[in-house]
Parts: C-alpha cells; structure tokens; sequence
C-alpha cells in the first residue's frame, strides 16, 4: 500500500476495493452504516464511539444486532441496481 493512502480508507471486504469512511457511514439503501463498519474500522480508530455520538441509540443498537443478507441476495441486489442505473 501506498504512504500517500487516505487513513479513512480502506479495502471492503464486501466490495474487493478500497471505499472511504464515509461510504461505510451511508452504504445502505437507508443511507445507514454497513453492518461491518465496526468490524471493519475498529483497528483505525474509535469507530464505536463516534457511532454512538452521530447514531440515534436504536440506530446503534440495530446496527450492533445486524446480521448480513445471504452473500446471493447482496449480490443480486446489486445487479439489479446496476441495471437500473444503467437505464437511466
């Protein structure tokens, strides 16, 4: 990796390529965080903190009890969205 690498940046184990923080803040179609930002964000800083001090507390609390969608439903998903943005 390069020294000149944004620390709010980081290879998405979802995705396969780097996204920002701030993409991990607003990546779902709610516009809320991913169900991985703490896993994934935790090492870089107090990413708990910051959730609880920018989240409402159930907003925190469903993300902490998030479970992932099937890795098919993502991904069709996905592909959908793509097709859409396509048209349009």
């Amino acid at each position: 990796m390069s020294s000149t690498t944004n620390p709010l940046e980081r290879r998405c184990p979802r995705l396969g390529g780097p996204v920002s923080f701030t993409y991990c803040k607003t990546c779902d179609e709610d516009r809320q965080p991913c169900f991985k930002i703490i896993d994934c964000w935790w090492e870089t800083f107090d990413v708990v903190r910051y959730l609880k001090d920018h989240l409402s507390e159930g907003q925190f609390q469903r993300l902490t009890v998030a479970t992932p969608r099937p890795k098919i439903a993502s991904l069709v998903e996905l592909i959908e969205k793509a097709k859409k943005n396509e048209g349009e």
